[in-house]
């Protein structure tokens, strides 16, 4: 009686029997392949719908750049400003996944392009945080201590001096508290030359550095 012949394949020259030990492997190894896959192509998918709502705070310069590059066409533009506008939460939802939908049609190169404008965005939103709390900082010196002056003429030679001092005195003069002001406990009101010192201090940080990005504060 003749043998039925034993199924299977041949992997790299081998015969491998279905059902077998080594069969078994590859299949779970395969399997492994599959699953990993679906797991990578599901975390871009989210990422990139989650780069598509990021564009939505992308400033028009940007967006504007994008597109004359070619990374980006009318459709997701039109998409995006339609999500802007809708306030349904629903709505919005559905309207976000369909942003995702054209994320997902667009080559690497272009989401690298928009994950770098979005990145430069908040590099920007970071410096000009830090700038602003540098020009606070030396107003509140200002008012503070005589001293602060000197050290920001030293600093920013570039200053007008006696604007500066003039400013300082007017600010500080007009947050002198009233009575009535100390008596309930409120905080001074500060006048116009407060606001001033702190639009000449920004002025004289934007001038710096511009002509020296390295310039101490």
């Amino acid at each position: 009686m003749s043998r039925k012949p034993t199924k299977g394949y041949f992997v790299r020259g081998q015969f491998v029997a279905l059902g077998s030990e080594l069969d078994l492997e590859l299949k779970r190894e395969l399997k492994g392949t599959d699953s990993a896959s679906k797991t990578d192509l599901k975390r871009e998918s989210a990422e990139r719908q989650d780069l598509g709502e990021a564009m939505l705070g992308l400033r028009a310069d940007l967006t504007q750049r994008l597109l004359d590059q070619g990374h980006v066409d009318d459709a997701l533009l039109q998409a995006l400003a339609e999500t802007r506008r809708i306030t349904n939460f629903e709505g919005r939802r559905r309207q976000v996944q369909y942003v995702g939908k054209l994320m997902r049609k667009l080559e690497a190169e272009d989401v690298e392009a928009i994950r770098t404008a979005i990145t430069e965005q908040h590099q920007g939103s970071a410096r000009e945080t830090k700038a602003l709390h540098l020009a606070e900082h030396w107003r509140e010196r200002f008012m503070a201590a005589d001293e602060a002056v000197s050290d920001w003429l030293s600093a920013y030679p570039g200053t007008d001096s006696q604007q500066l001092r003039a400013l300082v005195r007017q600010a500080r003069k007009d947050g002198q508290p009233t009575a009535a002001e100390v008596s309930q406990g409120l905080a001074p009101r500060h006048g116009r030359a407060y606001r001033e010192l702190f639009q000449l201090i920004r002025a004289q940080l934007n001038q710096a550095e511009d002509e020296d990005p390295t310039t101490p504060a």
